[in-house]
């Protein structure tokens, strides 16, 4: 019985050593973070910036060190909901966008701003609402490549100090009202019969050109005016259908005319 007295002492002790090695246990993991490859870890130590970690496995020291946040850094699109604009001939529209931006400094972007993302969007709603108010409607419609442009630019200089990069910015959707609408489509088809008229005059200032040239060259030459009467007759005598009188120049007789004189003289 002495022999079995020190494992039974054991046994009865080993409760107590469960609850620290639990402990122990439970620290050992919250030490090990795993940060994905297009993760960045900010870590604060006892409250102070302490640095950015990742990707791959990182150690945490419990309860002194902490991950603030996780920064994507991968290319975000966000979509800007509809923004009321007036624009500056005073034409009230509706216009979305999306804005393609990404986390260059995951340290600026935990410390210099509350929520990067939201300060990002709120950004892009009033750009957008300040560039193309300060533009006409008929610019919005037709340069719009270069108001992209103008709105990366902008966002881009305001977003800097917060550690993002905004890459593209593109108006999506145009909504016009109702009015300007009509408006439109009745300026594009007068617009549309302008040219009309404009083509349909160039073409009969040619052709006038044209038969001016031939007639020119008909009264140089008048053989040519006979060879296009007959060849006139040649394309009428093809319709069956019809009886047409067509009248025979002098011109063309004269030859026969002065044959049968020749005869008759001759006789």
């Amino acid at each position: 019985m002495e022999f079995f007295n020190p494992i039974l002492s054991i046994g009865a002790a080993g409760p107590q050593f469960i609850v620290p090695i639990v402990i122990i246990v439970f620290l050992l993991m919250s030490m090990i973070k795993i940060i994905k490859e297009y993760e960045r870890a900010v870590v604060f130590r006892l409250g102070k910036y302490a640095g950015v970690r990742g990707p791959g496995i990182i150690i945490i020291i419990p309860i002194i060190e902490h991950v603030e946040q996780r920064i994507d850094m991968r290319t975000i699109p966000h979509d800007v909901p509809p923004q009321d604009v007036i624009t500056k001939d005073n034409v009230s529209i509706k216009v979305n966008a999306v804005v393609f931006f990404r986390v260059m400094d995951a340290e600026k972007a935990v410390i210099e701003v509350v929520n990067w993302y939201m300060a990002t969007s709120q950004l892009a709603q009033t750009m957008l609402r300040s560039v193309l108010g300060g533009a006409e409607l008929q610019d919005i419609l037709q340069e719009r490549e270069q108001l992209n442009m103008e709105l990366q630019k902008d966002l881009d200089i305001h977003t800097d100090p917060w550690g993002i990069k905004v890459s593209a910015v593109e108006i999506k959707h145009i909504d016009l009202p109702l009015e300007m609408q009509r408006s439109m489509a009745a300026q594009a088809e007068a617009d549309r019969e302008r040219r009309a008229k404009i083509i349909h005059a160039d073409g009969e200032f040619q052709a006038a050109q044209k038969l001016h040239e031939a007639s020119d060259v008909i009264s140089k030459n008048p053989v040519a005016l006979q060879l296009r009467f007959l060849q006139t007759l040649a394309e009428i005598a093809t319709e069956n259908s019809s009886t047409i009188v067509f009248p025979v120049p002098i011109d063309i007789l004269r030859a026969f005319t002065n044959l049968m004189e020749g005869k008759g003289s001759s006789a």
